[in-house]
């Protein structure tokens, strides 16, 4: 009994006693500065707004974005994929966890053997044997987790879980900017759309002014020519616009999970501007990217693997135990005397296996060193995000005053121009170069604010959306 007793104390301690071998994690440093450079002269929102939690979309208060944004997380089918692989990362975290428990497996088996009559050495006289064998048994094997090996295989599914989960946001987060982009470039195309029309309607005008001052001797027939030319072109102008107005409602109809035949967007006019969006400072950016959150953690999983190849050097430990019923028959396979039990421990060291430990030591650094790259690559790419489209709305922002003094100016050229012409003191050419310039200002000053409305988009996403690593689930 002593030696039983000492046997399971020096398990105990044996199990109580396993280390982690391989190095601890700790956070990578990341390229950092203490404000945006591009910051200065940005129209910064009150200290105490912040982004909407989830629906981000809400501040360009659009009732149209906000039905459409709300039917991505149910309909679309790439966010689908995302949330299938999530799933499938926290069943392998279960997978590796059930390392951490014995297996127990039982088992029966019944065989009858006939021994030959020509077997070798056996007396021709001695007849040939006959035996049956009945057996019910429980197996238990366990591996001692002594180094760790498990344990951080477990920690480095988890992370992994975690990381995917990131991913699942940064899907989520990338369609439904795809999907508010697409949106305000199809509101900017019928903005064009709507402008080109107006500018049909004045052109048919023109050419109705030019043709009566021809019929009246008033104008050469190159002045109906020439306004002819000038109304036919923008009418291909105007047609050109449906095209891109119409690839734009099939983009929104696949994000949101319908075929384009079943859906329909109704025009309506582009009067949103940029709202105010407040950027933080640049150390909150590691917490608000989904994309920085996943490189994090995808760093601390392959630290993990350095201890896993590590805890190879060192011996494994196995535990292994049987119980069970071994009789001839069914009447005496359950007697007393038909019970049988072992209990055992294995130790295996591999000695020479040709280099390989040391290359998986060698490959799980360096996988190391490439996730402490990306991440570091990530935050680097999240900053120019967002730089950029700070950037972009500032001046984008100077050129929209600049643009609308031009396209006034060009109203005013392009009224004195016609009065000069209905009173023959111009010729139409002056008219016609003044209709041109002052389309293309008009048509110039719509594409500025959907440039504004694509960049104030990006800066959210490139901010993370709204989103903080504090939501991250744990598996």
């Amino acid at each position: 009994m002593s030696v039983r007793r000492a046997g399971l104390v020096a398990l105990a301690a044996l199990l109580a006693g396993g280390c982690m071998v391989g190095p601890k994690y700790a956070k990578p440093s990341a390229p950092m500065t203490p404000d945006y450079k591009e910051a200065e002269g940005w129209k910064v929102a009150a200290p105490s707004a912040h982004l909407p939690k989830g629906q981000w979309w809400t501040i360009f208060g659009d009732p149209d974005l906000d039905a459409l944004a709300s039917e991505i997380a149910t309909a679309n089918q790439n966010l689908k994929v995302a949330e299938a692989r999530l799933r499938e990362a926290r069943a392998l975290v279960r997978f590796n966890r059930a390392a951490l428990f014995p297996t127990i497996s039982a088992g029966a088996g019944l065989s009858t053997i006939r021994e030959s009559s020509h077997q070798p050495f056996l007396s021709s006289t001695t007849p040939p044997g006959h035996s049956g064998d009945l057996l019910l048994s429980l197996d238990m094997s366990y591996e001692i987790d002594l180094w760790g090996r498990v344990r951080r295989t477990v920690a480095a599914a988890k992370h992994e879980a975690e990381a995917t989960a990131a991913d699942l946001e940064t899907a989520r987060l990338s369609l439904q900017a795809e999907l508010a982009m697409d949106y305000f470039e199809l509101r900017a195309a019928e903005a064009q759309q709507a402008l080109l029309d107006e500018t049909v309607k004045a052109f048919e005008a023109a050419l109705q002014l030019t043709t009566n001052r021809f019929q009246g001797g008033a104008a050469p027939k190159s002045d109906v020519a020439q306004a002819q030319t000038q109304l036919d072109t923008t009418r291909a102008q105007a047609t050109d616009v449906t095209v891109q107005r119409a690839q734009l409602e099939h983009a929104i109809a696949t994000l949101i999970g319908k075929p384009p035949a079943a859906f329909g967007l109704a025009p309506r006019p582009l009067d949103i501007r940029p709202p105010g969006i407040p950027v933080g400072l640049p150390s909150q950016l590691l917490e608000r990217r989904p994309d920085i959150a996943a490189a994090e953690r995808r760093v601390a999983e392959a630290n993990e693997q350095i201890g896993i190849a590590k805890a190879a050097y060192y011996p494994t430990v196995m535990l292994n135990a049987s119980v069970g019923f071994e009789g001839s028959s069914f009447g005496n396979v359950l007697n007393a005397s038909s019970l049988l039990w072992s209990v055992g421990a294995s130790i295996t060291q591999t000695i020479f296996d040709g280099g390989r430990r040391r290359a998986t030591s060698d490959a799980a650094r360096a996988s190391y060193d490439a996730t402490v790259a990306a991440y570091r690559q990530t935050t680097l790419t999240a900053f120019q995000q967002v730089e950029d489209n700070l950037a972009a709305l500032r001046i984008l922002e100077q050129e929209a005053q600049q643009q609308r003094r031009a396209v006034e100016s060009a109203q005013q050229s392009l009224q004195l121009f016609t009065n000069r012409y209905r009173g023959g003191v111009d010729n139409y050419l002056q008219v016609i170069t003044a209709q041109t310039v002052t389309l293309a200002n008009q048509r110039t000053d719509i594409d500025i604010l959907r440039r504004r409305m694509d960049a104030s988009v990006l800066l959210v996403k490139a901010l993370g959306g709204g989103w903080d690593v504090a939501e991250l689930p744990k598996p």
